[in-house]
């Protein structure tokens, strides 16, 4: 576990040793504010035993009120049963995928606690830290949200900026790091049609830290710029579709 940013009544936490065998990487991160807790994006079965045990040494269970669903995804929500039949926080997923979560195994006697997220976003208050559920839509789930800690000045972008097999957590060289996370924006984001509305959405925000759900994060301004810019030019998804598919033999 590393502390990404610290102050009074306000901590950011991030683990990115998880995952192991054939399972993909992924990151989970926490939010503290004024003793109470958020989980983002929680995983799997196999790292919720390993995240609830090193939460337990960082906070009191009941400490954590709050549960992030950024999408549908299982090395994102699989784990949503466990997380809620052993604590008391409400959960917030996209309304989009609501009915779809009680196919992960969710509790009829928990499933109420889990939040409809509206397309347009909303505001988590967690302690007394308005966090920002951004529209992230198409990025790559057709139900998609970022969330943003105007505090740690931290997006937390899922999906988007994700990169796989890299020696390192924080990248250092942009260009070095694009090998990284390019065949996968080009294949999972949906279209640059997409990426242009969160380009402009984004630029709203005065962000210091992007931190993708996985691979590694852009631990700055000045490379979540170079992140934004290069988004802002990419060609990807359904742009890159052809006329047709030929039908196999």
């Amino acid at each position: 576990m590393l502390t990404l940013f610290e102050a009074p009544q306000h901590k950011n936490i991030f683990v990115d040793d998880l995952s192991s065998g054939h399972m993909v990487q992924a990151n989970q991160h926490v939010i503290v504010n004024n003793g109470v807790g958020m989980v983002l994006d929680p995983g799997g079965h196999k790292v919720y035993t390993k995240l609830f045990s090193m939460l337990s040494s960082e906070m009191e269970i009941n400490a954590l009120q709050h549960i992030f669903f950024s999408h549908q995804d299982p090395d994102i929500i699989a784990s949503a049963n466990g997380w809620l039949m052993v604590t008391n926080a409400d959960a917030y997923l996209s309304a989009l995928w609501m009915r779809f979560i009680p196919h992960f195994g969710v509790d009829e006697l928990v499933v109420e606690r889990i939040k409809p997220i509206p397309d347009e976003g909303m505001v988590i208050t967690v302690g007394e830290v308005q966090l920002k559920v951004i529209p992230a839509h198409f990025l790559h789930s057709a139900g998609n949200f970022q969330l943003y800690d105007p505090i740690a000045k931290i997006l937390y972008s899922g999906d988007l900026g994700a990169s796989l097999d890299m020696p390192y957590s924080f990248v250092e060289d942009f260009d070095a790091h694009i090998p990284y996370m390019e065949g996968f924006h080009k294949r999972y984001m949906t279209n640059s049609r997409a990426l242009k509305t969160w380009v402009n959405t984004v630029r709203q925000l005065d962000i210091d830290i992007i931190a993708p759900q996985h691979g590694a994060m852009f631990p700055n301004k000045e490379l979540s710029q170079r992140f934004i810019e290069w988004i802002d030019g990419l060609v990807c998804g359904t742009d890159l579709l052809p006329e047709k598919y030929e039908i196999p033999a």
